[in-house]
C-alpha cells in the first residue's frame, strides 16, 4: 500500500470532492489515529448496493469535514499512525464504515484480503528447511496457470520450493484467456475480484471486461516471477500414483512429444469452466454455417447483418446478446427455463480518473474500497438463503425474506418487459431466487424488447441444413448457432485421468457426476494430492472466486510447508473425516434454496446431490483453510535414510 506521497493541493482537494466517504473515514483513521473519527456524527448510512453512494448518507457538513480532515493529513506528509489495526481494532473500523454489526470473526479474515497482514504460508524455521529440502528433494506438479495455478505458483515460489506448472494454453489466465466471446466480463466487482497480493490494477469499470482480466493475470505472473515455472501448450494426458516410489508420475504431452515428470505433490487448479457441455444437437453436422460453445468463439466471426441462434439463457447468453443484438439481422433465442436477473445501476459506468487517483495515490483507500465490495458481495445473502420449513409456498420462494427479493426482481422484469405481455409469460420464473445461479442485467431485458429478436420456449429438436426445428415443429433459418448450454461442472480434476494408491481412477471413485472431497481439496486412495476450486467450492451466495482459490491453495501449501518440515512423505484424506465433513455439506445444502423441492440446476447433480456450490460463509471457508490439518488425513513418514515407514495416525509439527 502507498504510505508517502508528495500531494498536489489543488490535485488533491479535487480528487477528496469525488471520494467515497465511508472509505476516506477509514483513511482518516489511519492517518491521524484520532478516535473521534469512529464515533457520531462521523457515521455512514449502511448501504447494501453493489456500487454504493459515494456521500453515505453524511450530512454535507460532516462529509466536508471529512474531505478536509484527509487533505490536512496528506498533505502533512507523517507516517500513518494505524497500519495494521489488529482484529479489535479492525472489527471497530468496520462496524464504522460499514455501518453493520460485524462479527469479529471477519476482522482476520478481512486484514489478510486488504493487505493489512500477508496470507502467505510461512516456514517454521527457514534455514532448517533449506537443509531439509537440500537433503531430500521435493517437488509439486501444478496443473493450470489460472487464477487459482497463479496462486500457488506464487506460494510455492516465496517458499523456494521446486515445482513446475503444467498449462495446456500459451499463456496464463485459464477461463479468461479461453473465453472470448462479445461482452464476457466479470459477475463480481473487481475490486472484490482480485488477488489480496501483488500491484492494485486500474480496473476501467467496477465490472472489468474480460481483456482486463487477462492483463491482469498476466501482470501478476510476470510480478511475482512465476513465469518461467510453467510449461506452456503441455497438456496432462495422465497422472498415477507410483506406491513404490511415493511420487506421482504424471504423463504430459507437448510440441516435443510425450514425457513423465515426477512430483511428490500433484495439485489439480484446473477450476470448474473449463469444459463446455454440450448435447449433440440431431442433424448439427448438416448446418452449413459456424456452430460452436461460446467458449470456442472463433476470432474472426463477424455476426452483423446474420441471422443468428443461440440456445441457452444462463449467465453466458445474457452477457453476448446485448452485444450482438444491435447488429444482427435476427436473433433467436432458444430458452429452457427463464432466469432471475438482478439489476445492477452502474454496472457500465466508467471509473473516473480523479477514482482512479485515489485509488492508486491515497493511502489505505484502496484497501477500504476493496473491503467494501467484498462485504456488500459477501455473506450478507447467505442467511436470506435458508429455508423455512413453515413458509406455504416452497415452490417459488424458501422464507419470507426470499419471497420480498422475488417480489422485487419481479417488478424490475415487470418494468422492463411493460406492454409485451407475450415476453412476460416466457421470461417469469417459477422458481425460488438464488435457486440457480442469480444473473446481473447488463440489458437483457431491453434486449429482448428489440424487433429482431424472438425468444422460444420450445427446444430445439433437430437441424435440417440451415434450419433449426423446434419442438413445436416451428422452422427458423440460421447463418450462426451459438450454443450456449453450459459446462460440465462434475467432472472437475477426474478429467486429467488421474490413478489413485487402491489402481481406481478418480472417475471411477466418484462415479458420473458425483464429486466429494474433504474441505474440497483431498479424496481417499489419492495420496499428495490436492484440487484447488474442487467440489462445493462455488460462491453461488456471493464472494470472489479469488478468495476462495486463495483460502484452499493455503491450505493446500500448508500441507506442502508441514510434509518437508515433519518429514512427512504421503498424506491422504482419511475415508471417515471425508464421509462426515461430505455428511455436514450435505445436510446444510439441504436447509438452504439449492435443494428447494422440484429445482433442477447445474448445482446439483443427477441425484439430486448439490456438488457444485459451497455451503458455508467466506469467513467460514476461511477459517477451515487457514491450517493444515494432518489429524483427519492418513500420514506417512520418511524414515531415517529415506525408507518409507507405515500409516500413521496424524502428523504433528516437530
Amino acid at each position: 500500500m502507498t504510505t508517502s506521497t508528495e500531494f498536489d493541493a489543488a490535485r488533491l482537494e479535487r480528487a477528496l470532492a469525488q471520494a467515497d466517504l465511508r472509505v476516506l473515514l477509514m483513511v482518516v483513521f489511519h492517518l491521524t489515529g484520532d478516535e473521534r473519527w469512529l464515533n457520531p456524527p462521523y457515521r455512514p448510512v449502511r448501504d447494501t448496493t453493489l456500487i454504493a453512494d459515494p456521500n453515505a448518507g453524511l450530512d454535507a457538513a460532516v462529509g466536508a469535514e471529512i474531505r478536509a480532515a484527509a487533505q490536512a493529513a496528506l498533505l502533512a506528509g507523517r507516517p500513518p499512525a494505524v497500519r495494521d489495526p489488529g482484529d479489535a481494532l479492525m472489527n471497530r473500523m468496520m462496524r464504522v464504515c460499514l455501518n453493520e454489526r460485524v462479527p469479529e470473526e471477519y476482522s482476520g479474515m478481512m486484514r489478510e484480503e486488504v493487505g493489512f497482514c500477508p496470507r502467505f504460508t510461512t516456514w517454521t524455521d527457514p534455514e532448517a528447511a533449506r537443509a531439509k529440502i537440500a537433503q531430500r528433494p521435493f517437488r509439486v506438479g501444478v496443473v493450470g496457470a489460472g487464477a487459482a495455478g497463479i496462486i500457488l505458483a506464487t506460494h510455492l515460489r516465496r517458499l523456494g520450493i521446486d515445482f513446475v506448472v503444467f498449462e495446456q494454453g500459451a499463456d496464463v489466465g485459464g477461463t479468461w484467456r479461453a473465453h472470448r466471446y462479445p461482452g464476457c466480463s466479470v459477475d463480481t466487482p473487481n475490486h472484490a475480484y482480485s488477488f489480496s497480493f501483488g500491484t492494485r490494477y486500474p480496473w476501467s469499470r467496477y465490472f472489468a471486461p474480460r481483456a482486463q482480466i487477462q492483463d491482469y493475470m498476466e501482470r501478476i505472473a510476470d510480478e511475482t516471477g512465476i513465469r518461467p515455472h510453467i510449461r506452456f501448450s503441455t497438456t496432462v494426458e495422465r497422472a498415477t500414483w507410483d506406491d513404490a516410489a511415493r511420487r506421482w508420475q504424471v504423463q504430459v504431452r507437448d510440441a516435443a512429444g510425450v514425457r513423465v515428470e515426477s512430483v511428490n505433490v500433484f495439485i489439480s487448479a484446473i477450476g470448474q469452466l473449463s469444459d463446455p457441455y454440450r448435447m449433440p444437437i440431431a442433424g448439427e453436422d448438416t448446418f452449413p454455417g459456424p456452430l460452436f460453445h461460446p467458449m470456442h468463439w472463433p476470432a474472426d466471426l463477424d455476426v452483423a447483418g446474420k441471422r443468428v441462434a443461440l440456445i441457452g439463457t444462463g449467465a453466458t447468453a445474457m452477457q453476448i446478446v446485448p452485444e450482438i443484438a444491435p447488429a444482427v439481422a435476427q436473433l433467436t433465442i432458444y430458452q429452457r427455463t427463464p432466469q432471475w436477473a438482478r439489476p445492477i445501476p452502474r454496472y457500465h459506468d466508467p471509473i473516473d480518473e480523479d477514482q482512479q487517483w485515489l485509488l492508486s495515490s491515497v493511502p489505505f483507500y484502496a484497501e477500504w474500497f476493496r473491503l467494501t465490495m467484498l462485504w456488500r458481495y459477501g455473506d450478507g445473502l447467505l442467511p436470506t438463503l435458508r429455508k423455512d420449513p413453515a413458509w406455504p409456498h416452497p415452490t417459488r420462494s424458501v422464507n419470507a425474506t426470499n419471497e420480498r427479493h422475488r417480489q422485487e426482481m419481479l417488478r424490475y422484469i415487470e418494468s422492463e418487459l411493460d406492454g409485451r405481455p407475450d415476453l412476460l409469460a416466457k421470461a417469469i420464473p417459477d422458481y425460488p431466487p438464488y435457486g440457480k445461479r442469480i444473473l446481473l442485467d447488463a440489458g437483457w431485458y431491453q434486449a429482448l424488447r428489440r424487433p429482431n429478436v424472438e425468444l422460444v420456449t420450445e427446444r430445439v429438436d433437430r437441424i435440417e441444413g440451415d434450419t433449426l426445428v423446434a419442438s413445436d415443429g416451428r422452422r427458423r433459418g440460421a447463418e450462426v448457432v451459438i450454443v450456449a448450454t453450459g459446462y460440465d461442472v462434475n467432472s472437475m480434476t477426474a478429467r486429467l485421468n488421474v490413478t489413485g494408491r487402491t489402481g481406481r481412477t478418480l472417475a471411477e471413485v466418484w462415479g458420473r457426476d458425483d464429486p466429494f472431497a474433504y474441505l474440497s481439496a483431498a479424496v481417499p486412495e489419492f495420496p499428495n494430492l490436492f484440487i484447488v476450486y474442487g467440489p462445493n467450492t462455488g460462491l453461488a451466495h456471493g464472494g470472489s472466486a479469488i478468495f476462495m482459490d486463495e483460502c484452499v491453495a493455503r491450505y493446500v501449501v500448508d500441507f506442502v510447508v508441514r510434509m518437508v518440515e515433519d518429514g512427512l512423505e504421503t498424506v491422504e484424506a482419511d475415508p471417515e473425516a471425508t464421509r462426515a465433513y461430505t455428511a455436514r455439506v450435505d445436510a446444510e445444502h439441504e436447509a438452504l434454496v439449492w435443494s428447494a423441492p422440484g429445482l433442477a440446476s447445474y448445482y446439483r447433480n443427477t441425484k439430486g446431490r448439490v456438488t457444485s456450490a459451497n455451503p458455508w460463509r467466506m469467513v467460514d471457508i476461511w477459517s477451515m483453510t487457514r491450517r493444515a490439518d494432518p489429524e483427519h488425513y492418513r500420514v506417512t513418514r520418511v524414515a531415517d535414510g529415506g525408507t518409507p515407514r507405515g500409516h500413521a495416525a496424524t502428523g504433528t509439527r516437530t
